[in-house]
């Protein structure tokens, strides 16, 4: 028992870790996430074992329901067997969120996983600030390729959403760490301000402003948080636009390309893509609305409502998806399938209520950041930023679940 405890802290912090690594670490984690989840449930099945403080959460059972109609859905879908094999393995991903609110038990566990995500993503962060000041960054692979400029791992889309969610962890819960507190806030305000003022990511922008907002928010009298919710954003967003020359140039380029895909149609562009992309979800949720075309058959759906260039447009890859994760759903799932993402939004916000407050509002943020990703790409279902999302929320949520809140404590 003793060596199955340390393999399960080695494995929590592992998990942890992966998320600031390259994306052969996420994958070697989920491998072992998956394996000594099941060793641990069957242990504690077999002992007729249970987790009260487990069952208060909505969010696994809306998680568990989420994966069973994806699973539910190869039996009508229209994607050959092998893409829609890896379609489903994609979305399922977010049983990661209920396996680390399985594994973490105690207090200490899930301290232990927020220090070593804390320190990994400090680093990552770090080093994209190492490349904006012009040092060579050797583990930075991104660096090889000119369009991600001060890109440590993957894509800016994934470095940003991810920079924007850990700023907004590192703030809320500096508290957690009394003598760092001052660190953790520097490194999360320089994670924010990396976002905004030395990469290109569109949607990153937006979630950088909604994480800042969110912070205004919450550091302003009760009464007047709503007003500051409508308020905040705009100010925020024009002090952000009128100090950041790569913010003008790319609301510029974002205007230019939509005024042209209305004109002419053109597809070409990102924006143009997007739009087309979406035009043909909403086409392919509106033949079937009710069960959608099953889980894998967005390309294999889009294309045939196309025709004859679809390849031209969508290009060859049988697996892609319209860059936006609440159409991507509607398709594969019908209308049910947009309304269970957003019931899962829901019940993380939900469940975020219940915990001390500085949990609550990392959760709420993080969950807000993941919310605006999945308007402009499929952030939950794309690797690496998706196993972010998954990995950073079981975190937050073990938390607050081993964490009692004030209330309870008087209790």
């Amino acid at each position: 028992m003793l060596l199955l405890h340390r393999f399960r802290l080695f494995l929590v912090g592992l998990i942890a870790l992966s998320v600031s690594l390259p994306m052969a670490w996420i994958s070697l984690g989920k491998l072992a996430l998956f394996v000594t989840c099941f060793i641990v449930l069957t242990g504690r099945w077999s002992q007729r074992a249970s987790d009260e403080a487990l069952g208060r959460l909505w969010t696994v059972r809306i998680v568990i329901a989420i994966v069973a109609v994806f699973g539910l859905s190869l039996l009508w879908t229209q994607a050959p067997t092998d893409i829609a094999t890896l379609a489903f393995a994609k979305h399922g991903k977010l049983i990661e969120i209920a396996m680390l609110a399985t594994l973490i038990r105690t207090r200490r566990d899930a301290m232990l996983a927020l220090s070593v995500f804390a320190l990994s993503q400090t680093f990552f962060i770090a080093s994209s600030w190492l490349m904006v000041v012009g040092y060579r960054v050797p583990w930075a692979t991104s660096e090889l390729v000119d369009a991600y400029k001060h890109v440590v791992y993957s894509t800016y889309l994934d470095q940003t959403l991810m920079f924007a969610a850990s700023g907004a962890v590192l703030w809320h819960l500096r508290s957690y760490w009394p003598r760092a507190r001052w660190v953790a806030g520097t490194v999360a305000l320089a994670a924010i301000v990396n976002v905004l003022f030395f990469q290109d990511g569109k949607t990153g922008y937006l979630a950088a402003l909604t994480a800042l907002t969110l912070i205004v928010m919450w550091q302003i009298p009760r009464r007047w948080r709503l007003i500051s919710v409508l308020v905040a954003p705009i100010v925020l967003a024009l002090v952000a636009y009128g100090s950041s020359t790569k913010i003008q140039s790319k609301v510029a380029l974002v205007v230019n390309e939509s005024q042209t895909y209305n004109a002419s149609g053109d597809s070409v562009s990102s924006s143009g893509f997007r739009l087309h992309a979406w035009r043909r979800s909403m086409q392919a949720i509106a033949e079937r609305p009710w069960i959608g075309h099953g889980v894998g058959s967005w390309t294999t759906t889009v294309k045939r409502l196309e025709g004859a260039k679809a390849n031209d447009i969508f290009g060859s890859n049988p697996s892609s998806n319209p860059h936006q994760e609440y159409l991507l759903w509607g398709v594969e799932l019908g209308l049910g399938g947009s309304v269970l993402l957003l019931l899962l939004l829901v019940s993380l916000v939900r469940d975020a209520r219940q915990f001390p407050a500085p949990v609550m509002r990392a959760t709420v943020s993080v969950t807000a950041v993941m919310a605006v990703g999945c308007l402009f790409n499929s952030s939950l279902y794309d690797a690496l930023i998706g196993d972010y999302f998954c990995i950073t929320l079981g975190v937050l949520l073990a938390l607050g679940l081993r964490i009692p809140s004030a209330r309870e404590t008087a209790n």
